[in-house]
């Protein structure tokens, strides 16, 4: 006899869609199969490695056989220290080790606890339009109310507090900002930064800033906690993914006031079981990073954003030279539909991968991205993919 099964997700699968990139890496895997060689200038995932010191500390500490049990949820005392000596040396943010202080799985992975330990079902959640996609969709796994704020050129991509003023405040309890701004590259202000914490301040909403881009072509790195009192009202969440080559490391922190971080503890320690000691004791080492790190690694961001530009205008794109971060964002020819139509259009006529800026929301759907993290010689190479298409 055969039974019929009537087996259905959780509500909450039905109301996210698989990662943009994780569809369209396949296809590009696809294409390249077929022999496209597909230049990609999408994902802001670094293709440099780290510093060989922090390689050789975490190869030495996994010959350590005491080294190999589960560790603390709240992370070893020397990771929690030396993200602590980071912050003081780097933003001038002085932070107790032993209690403002959360190391993370990587700030995705913060993003979730965050949302987790803040928001009922139904409660409301500020996010940016265009945004860092994963706040929304883990608004809606975490069944909050998502109200987004745009971000528009016209206004520096920064909130409008006008049109923020007019929401129903009393019903939401938590806003995502991030600044130096993915995708579209604009600094922050302490001014800025001043504005947000007094709104969040004024409406009882806690401010959650999401801070991995500001070492990158940036001399001036910045943190929301440089403003006095808030961390009284704020979490900011960075992670050495970008800062120091370690993306796929996944080791990032956040930062908060001692009842915010035992807050996001208990969810955390409900579900991981912390990281690998070896590779905590490299992130020791990657965060006693000198100034010559940072600088030898712009030097060569520097020099990939600069061919970037000449894509930008290969591609008839307009953009503002100020951008800090991993990215170059630019705004599509008034003539092309979409900024879908204009990334597909060089995906297949140029073998080139560029994001769409529709993938960040509404607000990004006349503009493009492209990536950093190609070699120089790869991002030439695209450059002249793009001349012949348009000379063709």
């Amino acid at each position: 006899m055969k039974f019929e099964l009537n087996i259905t997700p959780a509500q909450r699968v039905s109301e996210i869609q698989e990662y943009y990139f994780s569809k369209k890496l396949r296809e590009v895997a696809q294409l390249n199969a077929q022999g496209a060689d597909i230049i990609s200038l999408g994902i802001g995932g670094p293709d440099r490695q780290p510093g060989q010191d922090v390689i050789d500390t975490l190869c030495a500490e996994a010959n350590v056989a005491s080294n190999h049990s589960y560790q603390p949820y709240v992370g070893i005392p020397q990771l929690r220290q030396a993200f602590a000596q980071w912050y003081k040396q780097w933003y001038g943010v002085e932070l107790n080790a032993d209690k403002e202080i959360q190391p993370l799985i990587g700030s995705k992975e913060g993003i979730l606890h965050v949302s987790l330990a803040f928001l009922n079902p139904g409660d409301g959640v500020l996010v940016p339009n265009p945004g860092y996609p994963t706040y929304t969709s883990v608004s809606r796994l975490a069944q909050a109310e998502i109200f987004t704020y745009d971000l528009t050129e016209e206004n520096g991509w920064y909130p409008d507090f006008d049109a923020l003023e007019r929401l129903p405040l009393d019903r939401i309890k938590l806003m995502w900002i991030n600044y130096p701004h993915m995708p579209t590259g604009t600094p922050a202000t302490l001014e800025l930064f001043q504005k947000i914490i007094d709104f969040g301040r004024r409406h009882n909403i806690v401010i959650a800033h999401d801070n991995p881009y500001s070492f990158i072509l940036n001399d001036n790195p910045m943190s929301l906690l440089q403003i006095e009192g808030a961390r009284d009202i704020a979490i900011e969440m960075n992670s050495l993914s970008k800062s120091h080559n370690m993306a796929g490391w996944r080791v990032g922190m956040l930062a908060s006031n001692p009842t915010f971080i035992n807050w996001i503890l208990k969810v955390k320690s409900n579900i991981d079981s912390g990281q690998f000691k070896p590779l905590m004791l490299a992130a020791v080492k990657a965060l006693n990073a000198d100034a010559e790190w940072y600088q030898t690694l712009n030097e060569v961001y520097r020099s990939r954003r600069a061919v970037a530009e000449k894509i930008m205008l290969a591609l008839g794109c307009t953009f503002d030279p100020s951008q800090r971060g991993l990215f170059l964002w630019g705004r599509i020819p008034d003539d092309v539909p979409s900024s879908e139509a204009l990334a597909d259009n060089i995906l297949y006529n140029a073998r080139v991968f560029i994001t769409p800026g529709f993938i960040f929301g509404s607000n990004g759907n006349r503009y493009v991205r492209i990536s950093l993290c190609a070699t120089e010689e790869n991002m030439r190479r695209a450059l002249d993919r793009i001349n012949n298409m348009n000379n063709n």
